[in-house]
């Protein structure tokens, strides 16, 4: 699969040291063994449990041309940490992604391949289509990622199954445009950003992935998220 394309994938971490090490390992193996030119930035929201730190050693064992650090001073949100690890991106393509395991790097080359095949501008990972699945959460949790998914697409209708998800694969540019008027902060920045990119006009593509609960930590979803979300489908609503 070589390839004169560069890949970046912009990691946002919080309290990840032990998820970091292995995720980078997996990132590295997946691009070395396909030929691929890779950037990882790391942007680091001040992580009390020292991930900044793993991450500096990281740098060194992989190389600062491989691995880029992006730290910020405190927990800014999801969605400005994605738009501060692109200012520094120089991949032709932007891959983003979760670090704690929830996306495994086997998937990209998938996305890779999509994209190739087809000359799309976003491919993006769906777990409730074809081969995709969804293991290691509760009954509840997939009752509220589903409702969710029927909330967005019964009120937006944006053409994909799997709004929500959040490990796709962007032409940079493409990006940099949809995040220019992308106005969310927080976890309905994904939603938004596909439903706005699907309204710009640009091709969309799905790859099945499995998506698998968190190996360490504790998943960051609660309440509050769950009220900002629906909010932000009706704010969606309106304005898109």
């Amino acid at each position: 699969m070589a390839s004169k394309e560069k890949y970046t994938v912009i990691l946002p971490t919080y309290n990840e040291r032990r998820n970091l090490p292995i995720i980078i390992w997996l990132l590295n193996r997946t691009f070395t063994e396909n030929n691929l030119d890779y950037e990882i930035i790391i942007v680091d929201d001040a992580s009390p449990d020292g991930t900044l730190q793993v991450a500096q050693q990281l740098q060194k064992l992989y190389n600062s041309s491989h691995i880029v650090l992006r730290p910020r001073a405190g927990k800014l949100g999801l969605g400005t940490a994605y738009v501060h690890g692109l200012k520094s991106a120089t991949g032709t393509f932007v891959i983003i992604m979760d670090a704690d395991f929830s996306h495994h790097p086997k998937f990209i080359p998938g996305f890779i391949d999509q994209q190739r095949r087809t000359g799309c501008d976003i491919v993006t990972g769906t777990r409730y289509a074809g081969e995709g699945g969804v293991y290691g959460w509760d009954l509840k949790r997939k009752m509220v990622s589903r409702g969710a998914n029927l909330v967005a697409d019964t009120v937006l209708r944006p053409g994909v199954s799997d709004l929500t998800g959040s490990f796709r694969l962007y032409r940079r540019e493409v990006l940099e445009n949809v995040m220019g008027v992308t106005e969310s902060k927080g976890y309905t920045f994904q939603m938004e950003l596909m439903t706005r990119a699907k309204g710009m006009g640009f091709r969309v593509e799905e790859c099945p992935i499995t998506f698998v609960d968190r190996v360490y930590g504790e998943s960051k979803l609660g309440g509050e998220e769950i009220v900002e979300y629906l909010k932000g489908v009706m704010t969606l609503w309106v304005k898109v």
